[in-house]
């Protein structure tokens, strides 16, 4: 039910019509003369078409080859990368690809990452699930991956990827040259076409863009690392990643972007990652400063390092992906908001129940959030739609009025809890078992952790506190076996 606070609300609103899976793809490629001209916007699948562009024009190249063709387009050549990868030969054809100086321009503006002063984030894509990523960590995982002669132990992984990243952070924000460790995330001017993206705060060195694609680079490149063959073609190894139609989350293979942290976390250990960091940061010092750590040096190295991989665990592993309202096209919220005094103390579970099917897209779960705060602020005349969080049923939450806003989900007790409520009418069936696990284990585990909700909270369905047959008959029987639920004391 849609933010009712004590009727069982029957939402009915103008349904936004389907995006297809992939967004309209824009990339215009026009030949005149020997020449190719690309309009596109930043998104992954303009990259991978412009990437499929330059595997047509050079058969038969190795996926490798071609990586390391998008590398020097982009000028990824320094020190670091090449004691890892080696050195890219400028006249050799047969090792890298020929690419069109136009190509390799919007190559090189994928690849290249950087913030400008006025906090816009360069060198990202768009992703068909609503997540952004830097291209250059992905691709340079990838070819790690490929280069690696043992399986699965992949030579520079992680140092490639993630690990420098993260550890330079760690140490600027130690120094006070950085206000945050980690972060921040940000906004796209269009999510149908987008071409820029601008940060939600000042800029660590490991933003979420950053960690995003620093995670994909592990995981592609341990994927392909391990395979007894190689991918034939790297825009399709990237297009299954990142494009893959879901039919359902549970059904759904391992290997795509929507399951970035449940697999990230299967492979990074904190151990491992802590050791990755301060070995990334040492070797950094002798390549590119020319000068040798000391051991007193490293051990208080170690030590910030340390601090810094708890906070990267509980916001990237222990945390759901949460799509920011920026990117659902939130309406301003009417008013002022008011502060919840944290940490509370219980959790409400609820169903939408209109819309009252699951949504299995970014855009579809978009336009669902989207419909549900019209209605909550035209029809009901609240200030924002009800919920703190909302559950798609595409492997993301959706960010309602947060975790520090109240909601008016739960007549009553608005400020004593959290609503989170699941996009669809389970009356007489479940969310997927992904989903559930996504609000049950995940945001729970990450509410308690963040000091957002008391260790002993309790879980309620809607339908406990106020008059509503919600979270519905068959999801409300689910959930009377969670962990933390309780029964109302009368």
């Amino acid at each position: 039910m849609p933010g009712a606070q004590g009727v069982e609300d029957s939402m009915i609103s103008p349904k936004e019509p389907h995006w297809k899976w992939c967004l309209t793809l824009l990339v215009v490629l026009v030949s005149a003369h020997t020449d190719t001209k690309v309009t596109s916007s930043q998104h992954m699948d303009d990259f991978i078409r412009v990437l499929e562009q330059v595997e047509d024009s050079n058969p038969g190249l190795e996926p490798v080859n071609v990586l390391r063709g998008l590398r020097r387009a982009a000028g990824l050549r320094d020190e670091f990368m090449q004691h890892f990868l080696g050195t890219i030969r400028e006249d050799s054809t047969s090792e890298a690809p020929v690419i069109d100086s136009n190509l390799s321009d919007f190559i090189g503006r994928a690849m290249r990452h950087k913030v400008t002063e006025r906090g816009r984030e360069e060198g990202v894509v768009l992703t068909a699930d609503g997540t952004t990523v830097a291209m250059s960590p992905v691709l340079l995982g990838i070819e790690a991956g490929l280069v690696s002669k043992t399986r699965c132990r992949v030579h520079g992984l992680y140092s490639l990827t993630l690990a420098r990243n993260l550890g330079l952070s760690f140490q600027r924000f130690h120094s006070s040259l950085l206000s945050q460790r980690l972060g921040p995330n940000g906004c796209w001017d269009d999510v149908s076409s987008p071409q820029v993206f601008t940060l939600s705060d000042k800029p660590s060195f490991a933003t979420d863009a950053l960690v995003n694609g620093g995670m994909d680079g592990v995981i592609l490149g341990m994927e392909v690392s391990a395979q007894s063959q190689r991918p034939l073609k790297l825009s399709s190894l990237l297009r299954t990643y990142y494009c893959h139609r879901l039919d359902g989350l549970d059904a759904a293979p391992r290997l795509i972007s929507r399951l970035r942290r449940e697999n990230f976390r299967e492979l990074a250990r904190p151990p491992l990652l802590q050791r990755q960091v301060v070995r990334s940061l040492v070797l950094q010092r002798r390549l590119i400063d020319h000068s040798t750590m000391l051991a007193q040096e490293k051990e208080e190295l170690t030590a910030v390092v340390r601090e810094g991989i708890k906070e990267f665990v509980h916001r990237y592993m222990d945390c759901p992906a949460i799509i920011q309202r920026c990117q659902w096209g939130a309406a301003p919220y009417r008013g002022t908001p008011t502060p919840l005094s944290l940490p509370l103390s219980f959790m409400y579970i609820h169903h939408t129940y209109q819309p009252g099917q699951p949504c299995l897209t970014f855009q579809q779960c978009s336009a669902d959030m989207r419909s549900m705060q019209r209605f909550h602020q035209d029809d009901r005349g609240w200030d924002d739609i009800g919920y703190s969080f909302v559950a798609g049923s595409d492997g993301y939450l959706y960010e309602g009025r947060g975790w520090h806003w109240q909601g008016a989900h739960t007549k009553g007790y608005n400020s004593k809890g959290y609503g989170v409520s699941f996009i669809g009418d389970y009356t007489s069936r479940l969310p997927s078992q992904q989903t559930m696990e996504l609000v049950r284990d995940r945001l729970a585990s990450c509410a308690v952790g963040g000091g957002r909700l008391v260790g002993n909270f309790t879980l309620y369905g809607h339908r406990q506190l106020v008059k509503t047959s919600c979270p519905g008959d068959a999801f409300y029987s689910e959930i009377t076996g969670w962990e933390h639920f309780g029964e109302v004391q009368n």
